[in-house]
């Protein structure tokens, strides 16, 4: 298997698609008929989308006419679902990768290396307890300490619909994730006559910021083609204090799609991407010189196929991640490199190869639907040693899954499902093959309320989910003091056991939404950094609680001015010493006052973090740890918008407008090459002027 998988990745695209063809196995369709479940939220921030009945997206119009900057992203549209356009221009400036754009949304922090690819954090969870996809599968990084996290490969505007699942409230998505479930989705096009659509934008701002990216689709009833590229870059950004920051970048993607439409319920896609890059990191040893992305998917559908089966999927995925990081790439020229003593060129090539595929059934018998199906996932991670690649790790996760919604009343509705995952992990290590194979469930039950006589919906679910540790805890890490036993077999899985609670409130003028949850983690894995070298880094099992949540209010005061705003907080305590969670972020609020009257419309946005004190020093995650405790600040950002004409948008804005200096709570020590102590965060970027423009027909 190993020499096979090495073949396919040296190789070109063609014939990678042709492996992965031979590797389809199932995929799941969410069902094709549009419901009354969808709240169609008139504040709410994503493009017009048609919903079925579990929340699935049959189309985003390319043309649909942009609207007002966005300040405040959407509230839950479905119990525990957020939904927005990745398309939609947002404040602060318009994000670079999948992790900068989550940001915006209320419950998410960014863990900052630079000026982009860094990790996001959602209620203070980190790494694979947010499981992300695209376009159905998953996109791995190679990196032994996630310098090109996931979200790194991913370009938002490259996408029409992201949807975040909050919780262990789903098992149609792959192995459980006790934080949250993301979805990055390019929708199905639908033509009902030979044309074309296209979405196209430009980016200027400060630090030498240009984004440029364009999407286009040729169609007719019975088949489309869809062109997507974009590119990005920035230089060193100037933080509050007029200090330049090692932080610069380069991306570009590309990625085509082909689809064959013989009927309007009958869809055959092919899709095929590449990407690569350089980040600046003014937090790590190295810099990312080398970010290249393959991608290639696959998939059939067919809805409308009888009265009980409604709909059934087949999907396909293959990615490929090669990464390089080196210290003197991106780094010769910087000034008070040559001053470091014991400075030696480092150079590392990893890379990680990953195969899936999925496929469901949609069943309705009248007042209930089931979804049942089964889904596999391949991914062998390698280091180039002197030239030769050598396999260190290789996991294949197979899960078979049921989701069922009872709508036992009109007002009424029960949601659950199970799943049974199997997991096989192996490590290569120096002394011989190891190997851990395991069973282990999912679960959930959710139920609905709509009142009848207010536009209120409100939810209680239960969730139970376990996690298999991942690449990063298993493999690059020792853990236990006294065995001496590396984590691939001391680690314990994660089992969760999660309350979610929450309600959403719709009238005319006046909206309100709330998400709240509390939870027991058995056996969760926390970082230690205060272990002696050799072993430092270790990771160990603890018992966790953890609690908090997300709310939002928007008011509409006239025709031309509305009010809109978001709390998060998020709790978590070691309760094996009594002491907090690390990497728990800070209480945080949002307020924006928004005005707008014809083609024109500005927006002031006010973001204000309060100071974390609970932390726990020296214990952390594979990427950062809790340093210090962290002080409070307050950020002002406005925006103005014009609609040029119905398909021209033009936007300009300016974010931190009084230029303060403040650092966030989840953040990396600067690295010492750029005069930081191992103690100092990195600062945020100061004052920073931009300006886009878009325009969609």
């Amino acid at each position: 298997m190993s020499d096979t998988l090495r073949a396919c990745v040296r190789s070109s695209l063609a014939p990678r698609a042709i492996s992965l063809l031979a590797l389809f196995a199932c995929s799941t369709p969410d069902g094709v008929r549009a419901t009354d479940d969808f709240f169609c939220e008139r504040n709410a921030h994503t493009l017009p989308v048609a919903q079925t009945s579990t929340g699935k997206l049959l189309s985003t119009p390319l043309n649909a006419r942009e609207d007002n900057v966005i300040t405040i992203t959407a509230p839950e549209a479905l119990p525990l679902t957020v939904t927005v356009s990745p398309k939609r221009p947002i404040q602060p400036v318009p994000s670079s990768d999948g992790a900068d754009y989550l940001k915006t949304i209320p419950g998410f922090a960014l863990i900052r290396n630079g000026g982009t690819n860094g990790d996001p954090v959602f209620r203070g969870m980190f790494g694979s307890r947010l499981r992300m996809l695209v376009d159905g599968g998953e996109m791995l990084g190679a990196c032994s300490s996630r310098m090109d996290a996931p979200s790194a490969y991913i370009s938002p505007e490259s996408f029409d619909v992201m949807t975040l699942i909050k919780g262990p409230q789903t098992v149609l998505w792959g192995p459980s994730a006790s934080a949250g479930t993301l979805r990055f989705e390019r929708v199905r096009p639908h033509f009902d006559s030979q044309r074309m659509t296209l979405h196209s934008n430009t980016l200027a701002g400060s630090s030498n910021r240009l984004d440029q990216s364009i999407d286009a689709t040729f169609g007719n009833p019975f088949g489309y083609l869809r062109l997507i590229g974009n590119v990005s870059r920035a230089g060193n950004y100037l933080d509050g204090n007029g200090q330049r920051i090692h932080s610069g970048w380069r991306k570009w993607n590309s990625d085509l799609a082909f689809g064959f439409t013989p009927s309007t319920d009958m869809l055959i896609e092919v899709t095929v991407g590449r990407g690569d890059g350089y980040a600046h990191y003014a937090g790590r040893g190295m810099d990312g010189t080398r970010f290249r992305r393959e991608s290639i998917g696959g998939r059939l559908e067919q809805n409308a196929i009888g009265d009980v089966l409604e709909s059934i999927e087949i999907q396909g995925w293959y990615h490929y991640a090669d990464h390089v990081m080196d210290n003197y790439g991106r780094r010769t020229t910087y000034p008070g490199v040559s001053a470091i003593g014991n400075w030696a060129p480092m150079r590392s090539n990893v890379d990680r190869l990953t195969l899936g595929g999925r496929g469901i059934g949609t069943w309705q018998w009248h007042n209930m639907q089931l979804q049942g199906g089964a889904d596999l996932q391949v991914n062998q991670h390698q280091k180039n040693i002197g030239g030769n690649w050598q396999e260190d790790a290789h996991f294949r996760d197979g899960g078979i899954f049921a989701e069922a919604k009872w709508r036992f009343r009109a007002a009424d509705s029960l949601i659950g499902g199970m799943r049974l995952e199997h997991t096989v992990a192996q490590y290569n290590a120096a002394r011989g093959v190891e190997r851990r194979s395991e069973t282990y469930p999912t679960s959930f039950i959710r139920l609905e309320h709509r009142a009848e006589t207010l536009p209120l919906m409100t939810y209680a679910g239960v969730g139970i989910s376990e996690r298999f540790p991942d690449y990063w805890e298993l493999i690059t890490l020792k853990s236990g003091r006294d065995s001496g036993q590396d984590a691939f077999h001391r680690l314990k899985r994660e089992k969760t056991v999660q309350l979610d609670l929450g309600a959403h409130l719709q009238l005319e003028q006046l909206n309100g939404w709330i998400s709240a949850y509390v939870g027991q983690v058995k056996d969760f894995i926390l970082f230690r950094y205060d272990v002696p070298c050799p072993n430092a880094n270790r990771a160990e099992n603890i018992d966790a609680r953890i609690l908090g949540g997300e709310a939002g209010l928007g008011y509409r005061f006239n025709d031309h001015w509305r009010l809109e705003s978001s709390l998060a907080w998020a709790f978590g305590e070691n309760q094996d010493t009594r002491q907090p969670l690390p990497q728990i972020p800070p209480f945080e609020g949002q307020l924006a006052l928004i005005w707008g009257k014809g083609a024109w419309s500005a927006t002031g946005l006010w973001r204000l973090v309060a100071a974390q004190h609970n932390v726990s020093l020296n214990e952390g995650n594979v990427v950062g740890k809790d340093f210090s405790r962290s002080a409070g600040f307050s950020v002002l950002s406005a925006n103005l918008t014009w609609q040029a004409a119905t398909k021209i948008n033009i936007s300009a804005g300016v974010d931190n407008l009084f230029n303060r200096s403040y650092s966030e709570h989840l953040n990396l020590a600067g690295n010492r090459e750029f005069g930081y102590s191992s103690d100092v965060p990195l600062v945020e970027p100061g004052r920073t002027l931009w300006a886009r423009a878009g325009i969609a027909f």
